[in-house]
């Protein structure tokens, strides 16, 4: 069963590395939705296509938008130790005690994941289904990379440990080698969230305690694996990229103890609770109206926003 879903959600979906990758991105949303209670299930079943390849229009946006990247991470180990309690959870109160400056320069994606539950939650109870899907695949991004451990660190790719790339060794390259083949997604289903701002902090928290170990063991398996044998070279969107090897990949992924799989099941979960949860608070609303009816003008403009970027054979994301 879980083959027949990967098949279904790659046949005609093209990805690039990113932001947890652009696959895993994409698998993330996809699965969510599987999540869902049966009053969600048909809605989100017939988009669930866009629902995934839209997952990645952040990552789109991040170096064209202003202000867009810092919605992707906090780095939450500038604001003193582990669990951060000099750091106030509300966003106010952050800004007053640090500025507005350095709040945003710093990142702001737990913050931004809540103003997108609220505007999720707006559009289901103005039932308007073009934003309904909008902002449920986006904040799908978010919350997942929340869940992302350098996400929650200023040494995001290892630029402080001489460690590049590392970044994409955990959440792009590892889901690439394993996830369709070893990973485990069939979860269970959605929660209602009392308290979603404590749920979200609670998950970046998380990810700040396992940064640590993403970098140590990293750089111990380093210093102990042939550096012929770390990398090798691929063709990506047309152009020759340097890898990190399937056997260092593996390597890596083994030392880890199955925290990239961890991650990625929880950032499922913790989706499809969102989803959830906005939809619940905006009073349950019936979206079988919705399910029967066609969208062209808003989602169109997705899409080519979409195609603009597939276009683009420059860098992608860290």
């Amino acid at each position: 069963m879980k083959q027949l879903f990967i098949s279904v959600l790659l046949c005609g979906i093209t990805y690039q590395a990113g932001s947890w990758g652009f696959y895993a991105h994409r698998w993330i949303n996809y699965y969510a939705v599987f999540l869902l209670p049966p009053d969600m299930f048909g809605f989100y079943k017939q988009h669930i296509h866009h629902l995934a390849t839209h997952a990645t229009d952040p990552d789109s946006r991040r170096y064209v938008v202003a202000g867009e990247a810092p919605r992707h991470y906090i780095d939450i180990d500038l604001y003193g130790t582990y669990p951060y309690t000099e750091l106030p959870r509300n966003m106010d109160s952050a800004i007053a005690r640090y500025s507005a400056d350095t709040v945003q320069t710093r990142g702001i994606v737990p913050w931004h994941i809540l103003r997108m539950k609220q505007r999720l939650t707006a559009a289901f109870r103005d039932k308007q289904p073009e934003l309904i899907l909008k902002y449920s695949a986006e904040i799908g991004h978010y919350i997942a990379d929340a869940h992302v451990p350098l996400h929650t660190s200023h040494n995001h790719n290892g630029q402080y440990t001489n460690q590049h790339g590392i970044h994409g060794l955990w959440e792009s390259s590892i889901p690439e080698l394993l996830a369709e083949k070893e990973f485990d997604f069939f979860i269970g289903k959605a929660e209602y969230l009392p308290n979603a701002d404590s749920f979200i902090w609670a998950r970046v928290l998380e990810s700040a305690a396992a940064s640590d170990s993403v970098l140590t063991f990293e750089k111990r398996l380093s210093e102990r694996f042939n550096p012929s044998m770390r990398y090798n070279f691929e063709e990506r969107n047309g152009k020759t990229v340097r890898q990190f090897s399937a056997a260092y990949t593996r390597a890596y992924h083994n030392s880890l103890n199955g925290m990239v799989e961890r991650r990625m099941r929880l950032a499922v979960y913790s989706i499809a609770c969102f989803w959830y949860t906005a939809w619940a608070d905006a009073g349950q609303p019936s979206l079988k109206e919705l399910t029967s009816q066609k969208y062209t003008t808003s989602l169109a403009s997705t899409d080519s926003l979409q195609k603009a970027w597939l276009q683009d054979t420059g860098n992608g994301c860290d």
